[in-house]
């Protein structure tokens, strides 16, 4: 029997387990139907769960669906609980995603959205709640389509009518639709597989109306996985029965389970004492409270396996690796106060945090601290220290939890010799978009150093969260190149790399230009539209971002991102201002750069020098004993030349060829002037806003200490974008097609479509074309609707022109380049603006286009119903 694991998500309160009950019951799982609100619903089996009436544990539950085995993962929809959701995804086949028709999408649920992207998750959509009065069936297709995806489509459509939709949503089954008029259910199968189609059924959990509907598109389209017969295995949960008994749930995908196998963590790179091996005691199915032994898990099975003490979630067993990093992490960190033993406190923390990870718990100062996502969070895990441990415990206001990155490459370099010990370590750390995270890789031949020796370095850092020099926060959003080291044929230990590892890291970031991020949220707020302008200030005040307000009747829907320190106990205020009327939701959004870093840098008064734990000093050994070097004389007295040369100049007797791409900006100051004029004059001056220092440490560095960088503050101003004309035109099929008639109408065709992208992404469109107009001219810069078009001097080419106008405004603005030229996208990329390709670009506006044809299809659709509502109305007058 082919087997299916389905995952069912939502934001909270739009029906999730309602659906889930409802799912179980239509396919004759269970005999009675459940409700939340009684407290009876089959999956919610915690007490909590029954009393709150909120989700906060994954459950597992099972059903058949004619030929099909489908295992349901019910998770948790608060905000406060994501994470778990979160955990469940890796390991599913295809997801249900509930959509209030109430609320239509919400914050939360595109933070899920995201996530089904990232872990690429084949994606049906249920619309919950269209039995109650005012849902509009069209309305709410129509904001799936624009706030998800253009691919949701209603799979209640006629056969013919469904295929047509689905159509348009690939290039090649289109073309095979035009000549044949046919899409067959593998086609249909393929496009949700592949994420291009997300099939919507509208219906009422509560009252059963389309989950039969639901079931049988489940049972026609879901893709199905096939698996290795080598045994694999993905840990995602780690919880306890009522016995307390362990129980490490985990989706086998390959080969088979069986019990009293022997399970390991071991790998080429693992350190040896971290290594476990223990043997699988039960292998049980859950389904709901309940659940059964089997002597055989297959590939497809989701099991819980007890007799495991040290697997946890996130780790791969058999063939399967390490997973990727979770996306939602908590933002805030809270002090734990208790009169319990400090030590029991802690042990009873830490078995917590085997089944939550992102606990995080730490011992910092004398204090036990955890990282949370919110209050409800808060409460319950109060309430799991009291009836599991009988700990009565507090926790203070919530402390933002910042990260640093850099803002330069730079190398550092750890070396580990006492006496009998040895491992020399470089990386190069390399600044990687927000949002990134840490990437590790190597680059070091291994003829230098042995794979297995940089397969451990990859490891170490890998393994723990490395702390930046400001403020000691987790670093992130770089990439830690291993680029050279060296082991001794006889002293060398796994230990001794972990200890130059991290050395190195500590050295690079001490030598580095570092940046202190901090979290943001992005928001939604629902309120009366008579306090808008107040909402509107207040985010003015938090150093926030709005997008334009939409207005339904009396009410007002502001939407945007502010930063998690100045958003603090905003909903409240919300909740005051507004007589509880308003409506404040808010999800993580990433990090940025920190508004006021020299004042969070002097309040957390951290001193990376003092930290013995993460020293960036080496060690080095002579005359048969080990003595430490300061980190600034570490890469003079290296034993290996990594050849890495960061900003060192080139050799004047190296010459470039010479090619249309590399010839010199040929403007004169004059020019330069006007140029800038130019900008001042439409945009105002900027103002330069030079990077700010760190706060200087307690003891002064040595007098012979490169010199610590600077912290860089984002660049203020609206957003540039420089579009090389000639190069997008003939890089574009399309307007290449246009120019081979006439090069005026290629032109025209994309300064339509940049001025389009201009209206709606919100930038300034600056299009540069090479010189054609008049020989001999100086050039000239017009405005053509709302971009300004710059057509060169003759002989002066295009990308000179955008390698000086990137320089310039590089200083004040964030500036993007499309070009599908590659020297120039370096060029550019060294003056500090975002490099565009020509298909990238093209992806962007045909975005854009689509965005909007669907507000002018919403527009149209309004002003028709509209008139025809007037001409009924002037109808009925006539006849009175």
């Amino acid at each position: 029997m082919n087997k299916l694991i389905l995952g069912v998500l939502a934001h909270v309160d739009a029906g999730k387990t309602t659906l889930s009950e409802a799912l179980l019951y239509r396919s004759g799982a269970i005999r009675r139907l459940g409700r939340v609100d009684h407290g009876d619903a089959f999956l919610d089996t915690d007490a909590m769960e029954r009393e709150r009436g909120i989700t906060i544990f994954s459950k597992q539950a099972e059903f058949s669906l004619g030929g099909l085995a489908v295992t349901l993962l019910d998770t948790p929809g608060h905000v406060d609980f994501s994470a778990e959701a979160e955990r469940v995804l890796q390991v599913l086949d295809c997801a249900v995603l509930v959509v209030s028709g109430s609320d239509g999408v919400q914050a939360h649920t595109r933070t899920l959205w995201r996530l089904l992207e990232r872990y690429e998750v084949p994606t049906f959509l249920f619309i919950n709640k269209m039995d109650l009065a005012g849902r509009d069936r069209e309305a709410l297709l129509s904001e799936l389509k624009t706030r998800l995806n253009g691919g949701c489509t209603d799979f209640s459509l006629p056969t013919d009518q469904l295929a047509e939709e689905a159509a348009v949503c690939d290039e090649a089954l289109l073309e095979r639709y035009l000549e044949t008029g046919e899409i067959s259910e593998a086609d249909l199968t393929d496009l949700i597989r592949r994420r291009k189609l997300f099939p919507c059924l509208f219906g009422s959990a509560l009252k059963l109306e389309g989950v039969d509907g639901l079931l049988e598109v489940i049972r026609r389209y879901a893709p199905l996985r096939t698996y290795p017969e080598d045994f694999g295995a993905r840990v995602f949960k780690v919880s306890r029965d009522d016995r307390g008994a362990r129980l490490t749930w985990m989706k086998v995908t390959g080969g088979a389970l069986r019990p009293k196998d022997v399970l390991t963590n071991r790998r080429a790179d693992t350190p040896e004492e971290e290594i476990w091996e223990e043997k699988a005691d039960q292998l049980r199915l859950y389904s709901g409270a309940k659940f059964r032994t089997v002597d055989e898990a297959p590939a497809g099975t989701v099991v819980a396996v007890t007799g495991l003490s040290r697997a946890l979630p996130g780790q791969g067993l058999g063939y399967e690796t390490a997973w990727t990093v979770p996306s939602l992490e908590p933002v805030l960190a809270y002090q734990m106060e208790t009169e319990a033993d400090p030590s029991a406190a802690l042990k009873a923390l830490r078995l917590l945090e085997e089944e939550d990870p992102q606990l995080r718990v730490s011992w910092t100062a004398g204090a036990i601290r955890v990282q949370l996502m919110g209050e409800v969070q808060i409460e319950i895990l109060q309430r799991r220290l009291r009836e599991r441990f009988g700990i009565e415990a507090r926790f203070g206001a919530g402390r933002v939890v910042y990260r640093e990155t850099i803002a330069e490459a730079v190398e550092g370099v750890g070396h580990f010799e006492p006496l009998r010990h040895y491992a020399e370590v470089h990386l190069l750390l390399e600044p990687l978009p927000r949002g990134t995270g840490l990437r590790f890789a190597t680059v070091c031949p291994e003829d230098q150093l042995d794979g297995h020796w940089q397969r451990l370095v990859l490891t170490h850092l890998w393994e723990k969260p490395h702390l930046g020099v400001l403020t000691g926060s987790p670093i992130t959003d770089m990439k830690l190149t291993l680029t050279a080291g060296r082991a001794h044929e006889k002293h060398t230990e796994g230990g001794d790399f972990r200890q130059a590892t991290y050395r190195a890291v500590r050295q690079g970031l001490m030598s580095a230009e570092s940046i202190l991020l901090e979290p943001w949220y992005a928001f939604r707020l629902e309120l009366p539209g008579a306090q808008l302008g107040r909402a509107l200030s207040d985010v003015q005040q938090m150093g926030g971002e709005t997008e334009p307000a939409e207005t339904v009747g009396d009410e007002a829907v502001l939407t945007g991102e502010a930063p998690v320190a100045a958003m603090g106990d905003y909903a409240r205020e919300v909740a005051a201002y507004t007589r509880g009327q308003g409506r404040l939701s808010l999800r993580p959004a990433g990090y940025r750069p920190c508004a006021n870093p020299e004042t969070i840098i002097e309040a957390m008064g951290y001193d990376p020098e003092r930290d013995v734990e993460n020293t960036p000093d080496s060690v080095f050994c002579a005359h048969g004993a080990g003595y430490t070097v300061k980190w600034s004389e570490v890469p003079a007295r290296a034993h290996v030349d990594s050849g890495v040369r960061l900003n060192a100049p080139e050799p004047e007797e190296v010459r470039k060829p010479e090619t249309r791409r590399s010839a010199a900006y040929a403007g004169t100051i004059e020019q330069d002037k006007e140029l800038q004029a130019i900008f001042e004059r439409t945009y105002g001056k900027g103002k330069r806003r030079d990077f700010l220092p760190p706060k200087p440490p307690r003891r002064p560095a040595p007098q012979d200490a490169p010199e610590r960088r600077s912290i860089p503050r984002p660049p203020a101003g609206p957003e540039y974008l420089l579009v090389d004309g000639y190069n997008i035109i003939f890089a574009w099929d399309e307007l290449k097609a246009i120019a081979q008639d006439s090069l005026d109408a290629a032109r025209k065709a994309l300064c339509d479509l940049l001025c389009n992208y201009q209206g709606c992404r919100r930038c300034e469109v600056i299009a540069v074309f090479d010189a054609y107009k008049v020989r001999g001219g100086r050039g000239s810069v017009e405005k053509y609707h709302n971009i300004h078009v710059v057509y060169t001097k003759e002989a002066e080419t295009a990308d000179a022109y955008i390698e000086r106008a990137t320089y310039e405004l590089g200083k004040h603005h964030r500036v993007k380049v499309a070009t599908s030229d590659g020297p120039e996208q370096l060029i550019i990329l060294g003056h500090g603006a975002l490099r565009v390709s020509a298909s990238a670009f093209r992806e962007e506006v045909e975005q854009v286009q689509g965005q909007i044809a669907r507000i002018l299809a919403q527009n149209n659709r309004r002003g028709h119903g509209a008139l025809r509502a007037a001409m009924e109305k002037a109808e009925q007058q006539k006849e009175e």
